[in-house]
């Protein structure tokens, strides 16, 4: 008897640890901010990732409502929250993300030097980028806009450049600086660049540029903090689809990345990150926009 007895009780604990190991007191379970089990192709960078329990994201550091560094000395925004949104799929928690300031005239350099594994920084997908990287998404649209003073009625749209008269302020290697150069009539006096747009919205401020242009959503973003200074001079005049970039030939990676979006889309996380950062500036989201899967 003694002989069964302690056979039963052998087959409990046994049926126990087993519980215990399949996740049966939720002791495994993913609890949301990354960390999860995870399973991943041998080779592919998303199995680096999570075997490394790590991973180094380019963002900006000045756009409020996408990437703005906060109180807590970290970048808080869309840009941000999208980014780790990716991460908590890659099986990563919050915690073990290193962000790297990634401003529009080296967002290319940093994914080709394997300075950080992906960039999510209100990066417009476009032709010329595309000969370096690699973008997934786009995960949203905005369009170019302009952003003056508050009493300028001056400035109504980018053809108020076109006399010669005013100075329109963007950012190095931005696809707004592109962008405008097609109206100013003498880009070398009417066109002033920096590297971010802080310093932008600065010589604004301060009189020394007429205007600041760039993404809608990104001046919403400044207009938001001081709307006694600041506002929108006309419509949008292009479409600017962000994407996040990647390696040029990780291919594994990109479609990866991809469905993480397109379930972001369907699951409501997507939504949630818009409404708890840019969408409190009063842009509209819009509807999900379709994943280019070149």
């Amino acid at each position: 008897m003694r002989t069964k007895r302690t056979a039963v009780l052998a087959a409990v604990a046994a049926l126990a640890l087993g519980l215990t190991a399949c996740g049966g007191d939720d002791a495994g379970e993913d609890t949301g901010n990354g960390g999860g089990d995870k399973s991943f192709a041998a080779g592919s960078t998303m199995e680096r990732l999570n075997e490394a329990q790590a991973i180094k994201i380019g963002t900006k550091f000045d756009q409020p409502g996408f990437g703005l560094k906060g109180l807590s000395g970290e970048p808080e925004g869309f840009d941000v929250e999208v980014a780790k949104i990716i991460t908590k799929e890659l099986g990563i928690p919050e915690d073990k993300i290193e962000w790297v300031e990634a401003p529009s005239k080296v967002r290319e350099d940093v994914i080709v030097n394997e300075t950080v594994d992906l960039v999510a920084a209100t990066y417009t997908i476009n032709p010329k980028r595309k000969e370096r990287i690699a973008f997934a998404g786009p995960y949203y649209e905005a369009g170019q806009n302009i952003m003056v003073r508050k009493d300028d009625t001056s400035i109504t749209g980018p053809d108020s450049f076109a006399d010669g008269t005013k100075k329109v302020c963007s950012v190095t290697g931005s696809t707004p600086a592109e962008e405008i150069r097609k109206y100013v009539k003498d880009v070398s006096s009417q066109l002033v660049l920096f590297d971010t747009y802080d310093k932008c919205r600065d010589a604004l401020n301060g009189g020394q540029v007429d205007a600041v242009t760039t993404d809608n959503v990104i001046l919403l973003g400044y207009i938001a903090k001081d709307e006694a200074s600041f506002k929108l001079a006309g419509e949008n005049f292009t479409k600017e689809p962000y994407g996040i970039g990647v390696k040029k030939d990780d291919a594994e990676f990109r479609d990866f990345v991809n469905d993480v979006l397109e379930k972001a889309f369907a699951d409501g996380s997507w939504q949630k990150a818009w409404d708890d950062t840019a969408g409190k500036f009063g842009a509209e989201l819009g509807t999900a926009p379709t994943v280019d899967r070149y």
